[in-house]
């Protein structure tokens, strides 16, 4: 069975334009979607963050009304309590990517505060890109592909991609306040960005680049893997 790298978050807030902290962590859904699918088939996860800290969860994504229903939430946060590998994660500069069959990057606002300058983050995303390994990137992580630049160059330069949009930012009245649009960003990075209806599931293969959209994107996502994971 395959071995996959959950790459995580490890801020717990994000700061916004004027200075102010915003509570976040990672999205439940990115995390409990993926990881229950995965370990259900079999595969093995391995998180890891900056420093190796315990990621937070964005308390915001427990809610029954973001989460889908009551049910739902109780379900997502059961996952949360029982994998024991949240509470271990490595420290992502120790990850080596020979290490793993595939990497995944779930999302939330904390990548915007800090795997968007996270070189090991950085240096892990390019070489996993010319390995040819799935790597899949949902929501807010695709922020951490800003870090993958190397003199204004970026490897994903050229590749179709999706990440939360403008609107979906400002649909949660959070797009004025930010120091900076993850969409806009991407597109300034040379990506071919693409997007579907927000808030449902939409996502982007390019080569061995899968990328989602949003917290729905999430589940979709880790069918893709399970189709080329073995």
């Amino acid at each position: 069975m395959a071995r996959i790298l959950f790459v995580m978050t490890g801020a717990s807030y994000w700061t916004l334009r004027d200075g102010t902290r915003h509570p976040t962590g990672y999205w439940a859904e990115e995390f409990a979607a993926p990881y229950s699918a995965l370990t259900g088939a079999g595969h093995e996860v391995v998180v890891a963050t900056p420093n190796g800290v315990v990621p937070y969860v964005d308390v915001m994504s427990l809610r029954p009304s973001m989460a889908g229903s009551e049910q739902i939430a109780l379900e997502q946060e059961g996952t949360l309590r029982s994998a024991e590998e949240l509470r271990r994660p490595i420290e992502l500069a120790s990850a080596r990517l020979e290490d793993y069959d595939a990497v995944y990057y779930p999302g939330g606002h904390g990548p915007m505060e800090d795997l968007w300058v996270n070189a090991d983050s950085g240096r892990l995303l390019t070489a996993a890109l010319a390995s040819g390994k799935p790597l899949a990137i949902v929501c807010h992580a695709p922020a951490a592909m800003l870090a993958a630049r190397r003199h204004g160059v970026s490897p994903f330069a050229g590749y179709r991609v999706t990440a939360y949009t403008n609107d979906e930012e400002d649909a949660v009245g959070l797009a004025a306040k930010a120091r900076w649009l993850l969409e806009d960003e991407l597109i300034n990075m040379g990506v071919h960005f693409s997007r579907g209806e927000i808030w449902k599931p939409y996502t982007v293969e390019d080569r061995n680049l899968r990328t989602g959209q949003n917290p729905a994107s999430a589940a979709p996502l880790a069918q893709e893997l399970l189709k080329v994971l073995k």
